[in-house]
């Protein structure tokens, strides 16, 4: 990795540029096991920056408390229940402004870095309402009223973050207090209005995580702090159980090669099967997904009923080495915030309070809001396409939602031209970026090796070819369908559920394309008692033509180049030949 330039494979370029995709792929699949994206250090160094400024700044407004007094004091008023409220809060507000999650050049976010804000302060920008038979919901076109909801959330909750305390509460030692309820139940209050409207507003704020621990403080006394506790433990819950697949080692290869901190290629080449030939996850990748996955099983359960003492000590130790270990990875899509918050949570609730658990309840709502977090979990394990992957805390296993389009020059001049967006679309933001069309192609197929390496790519490069079959490929570029939500609602975060026919009916609306000029392969994740993956092929002008699945196992056995895996087809619109094909 260069300090100021990306690293790129060394290819023959014409040569190279009249390979069929899969054998485009294929010296991108190699280049990456060894180096990553290739992403500069100064890159990398930028996102060090974006955290150190996140933590900051929290700083700086937690000591702007009164009754929260010395910059260093830490150990002085780091459990205070203020102090997690506001961080709370401070990184809901971080993430729905557009500085989390999916900001910048490592989500393929170049001109400008995030969206969010930009688009959801605009009238007329495309709102997702999650269920349109609510009253008040319908219609996909953001109004003026949902610019106001939006900014009222910002503004309510920066004044909460400069809000002085309540005053003494015994029951959690604190002289400082807590924040007043009326400021709590009307961010709850603008979320859920904005979530009702616009579901992915209510996604970029986080608010299976950022949300839920804001209902908690609406709990008096200790309630509030095992209320947070319960949340904690089903977020790594969940997030455990969703690891419980043939997916996750191929997430630890991806993420291990494209690691800041291995630098060695002959390190990076270990966590493949064989490398060059066989870039399958190798022992030392299975090793690490399995051991990972019982730590983020296993351990929060001790750190919760231990309260305290060496054991909840030595608990609390390795639940932050779990979280650094993600963070220092800088993982594409970047969630590092939210790493650092959970780090941050598991010394305030945990340690601060280690004495504080489930035979200190004062009323059944700590568990009846981990009864509905949980439950929600479950739901999106079994019916995934029902449940996004944040809420269903599936966080990073591998297994989301996911969409490939597949679109004409004169499809994504459509797409400029009919929707109000910030961004442009993402092949010409790397144009842009990287200068020429050319040049563009090798960060292009990067991208299209990266979601090749994830075991799910396989299928929807096979897919694809079922999608434009009758026409010549090279008619076609290839989008991710998350790249498609980042320019047409300014934001995406590695998560197919966005991408979906509720989105597919937006365009068309506004952009009428014509039969053929654009063609979507939606593909479902993975539910957890069964090993396929069900999909769909769209065309936006006709519907859908084609129905059925993929085998999980003919998936993983696969080179992130091949693009021939078996699919069974269950329906199609012509009524021609189902079952297996090759």
């Amino acid at each position: 990795m260069g300090f100021l330039k990306q690293t790129t494979p060394d290819i023959d370029f014409p040569t190279w540029s009249q390979g069929t995709r899969a054998e485009k792929i294929r010296p991108m699949a190699r280049h990456w096991a060894e180096v990553g994206f290739g992403t500069p250090v100064a890159l990398h160094l930028f996102y060090v920056g974006k955290i150190l400024a996140y933590i900051l700044i929290g700083w700086t407004i937690v000591i702007s408390t009164p009754g929260i007094d010395g910059f260093f004091a830490v150990t002085e008023w780091y459990d205070e229940p203020i102090v997690f409220q506001k961080i709370v809060l401070y990184t809901m507000l971080f993430e729905v402004v557009g500085f989390g999650c999916g900001f910048g050049p490592l989500n393929n976010r170049f001109f400008p870095p995030f969206g969010s804000i930009l688009y959801w302060l605009r009238p007329k920008t495309i709102r997702q309402p999650p269920w349109p038979r609510i009253p008040l919901t319908a219609g996909d076109t953001r109004t003026p009223v949902d610019v106001a909801l939006y900014g009222a959330l910002i503004v309510v909750v920066l004044i909460a973050l400069f809000s002085p305390g309540s005053g003494a509460v015994p029951a959690l030692d604190t002289t400082v207090g807590v924040l007043p309820l009326w400021q709590i139940w009307t961010v709850l209050a603008l979320l859920a209005a904005i979530g009702l409207r616009d579901k992915t507003v209510f996604l970029a704020a986080r608010g299976e995580v950022y949300g839920a621990l804001t209902v908690t403080f609406l709990f008096s006394g200790v309630d509030m702090i095992i209320g947070a506790k319960l949340l904690f433990l089903c977020i790594w819950l969940g997030a455990a159980t969703s690891k419980l697949n043939k997916h996750f080692p191929f997430v630890i290869a991806t993420m291990m090669s494209n690691n800041p901190i291995w630098r060695s290629p002959k390190i990076k080449r270990k966590f493949f099967e064989d490398f060059p030939d066989d870039l399958r996850p190798g022992r030392r990748s299975r090793w690490i997904a399995h051991f990972s996955t019982a730590v983020e099983g296993l351990v929060p359960i001790v750190l919760f009923f231990s309260h305290g003492g060496w054991v909840g000590g030595i608990a609390a130790a390795i639940m932050l080495v779990f979280h650094f270990g993600i963070l220092s990875s800088i993982p594409m899509g970047v969630p590092l915030e939210w790493n650092v918050f959970m780090m941050f949570g598991i010394l305030a609730i945990f340690v601060g309070h280690p004495g504080i658990g489930l035979t200190d309840l004062e009323s059944p709502w700590p568990l009846l809001l981990f009864a509905v977090s949980a439950t929600t979990v479950v739901v999106g394990n079994l019916m995934p396409r029902k449940v996004s992957f944040l809420p269903g805390m599936r966080y990073y296993a591998g297994n989301w939602d996911t969409g490939l389009w597949c679109i004409k020059p004169s499809g994504s001049a459509k797409i400029e031209a009919g929707i109000v967006a910030i961004a442009s679309m993402p092949a010409a933001q790397l144009e842009r970026f990287y200068g020429s069309p050319e040049a563009a192609q090798i960060p292009l197929y990067m991208g299209y090796a990266f979601r090749a390496f994830n075991s799910h790519g396989r299928a929807l490069f096979t897919l694809a070819h079922r999608a434009i079959a009758g026409t010549p490929e090279e008619q076609y570029v290839l989008t991710d369908g998350e790249r498609i939500c980042s320019t047409a609602m300014g934001w995406n975060f590695g998560d197919g559920h966005l991408s979906n026919e509720q989105l597919i009916e937006s365009l068309q609306r506004r952009c009428h394309f014509e039969p053929g000029e654009v063609r979507i392969v939606l593909l479902d994740a993975q539910p957890i008692h069964r090993q396929t993956q069900e999909y769909r092929l769209i065309d936006p002008a006709t519907g859908v033509f084609e129905r059925g699945y993929v085998r999980v196992a003919d998936l993983v056995t696969r080179q992130p180049w091949d693009d021939e895996v078996p699919t069974t087809v269950t329906w199609r619109a012509d009524g021609s030949h189902t079952g297996v094909h090759s």
